[in-house]
């Protein structure tokens, strides 16, 4: 029996992601997200709170980087999302990660992390409580480790991790159970 839970954001798994900007003096302020995806072909989109130094930070710069948050980083990137650089302006410094000016937008990039988007700010649509920032990818960069013998990335190799929504853990992912665009077909072979 399924039991009414009422208007829940229960989307599971949900990605873990680093969303890094400069402020006015180009210091880097780094967050982490849960609410954020991929937005068409070339866009990405995160849900922030207006009150963020890091909304604040995107609407001055026009840009931003996302990386997704890996296990051996799991900790910096608890840290970087429950602390505000509104009220601990060094908290990325506290972090130990390092950061490198982006080549293509005005932002930082976080060089640990397996996968970055360099998004230029496309648009932002304020609500009530929350904003939605849609950035469009100007580039990705991967590291060279994550890439299989084919030349394609293996994502079991970004050992990333999600968001739990229902008891805010963090979950492992990487497992591949199936195959894409083709173990559906069975069912269309059913007679």
């Amino acid at each position: 029996m399924l039991k009414k839970l009422g208007p829940k954001p229960y989307l599971f798994p949900m990605p873990v992601l680093l969303i890094a900007t400069y402020d006015e003096n180009k210091r880097v302020d780094v967050m982490t997200a849960a609410w954020g995806g991929v937005y068409g072909e070339e866009k990405l989109a995160v849900d922030l709170d207006p009150h963020h130094k890091t909304f604040a930070n995107i609407k001055l710069n026009k840009a931003f980087t996302i990386s997704i948050a890996d296990i051996p980083h799991l900790k910096e990137a608890d840290y970087l999302g429950i602390y505000s650089a509104n009220r601990y302006p060094d908290k990325f410094d506290r972090s130990g990660l390092v950061a490198a000016p982006s080549e293509i937008v005005s932002a930082p990039v976080l060089t640990e992390f397996p996968i970055t988007f360099e998004c230029e700010l496309e648009e932002i649509v304020e609500e009530e409580k929350d904003a939605h920032v849609i950035g469009r990818i100007r580039n990705t960069l991967a590291d060279e480790k994550l890439f299989d013998e084919s030349g394609k990335i293996d994502p079991t190799r970004i050992q990333a991790f999600v968001f739990d929504t229902f008891q805010n853990g963090y979950y492992a992912i990487g497992e591949k159970v199936g195959n894409a665009f083709c173990d559906g077909n069975e069912i269309a072979k059913k007679e």
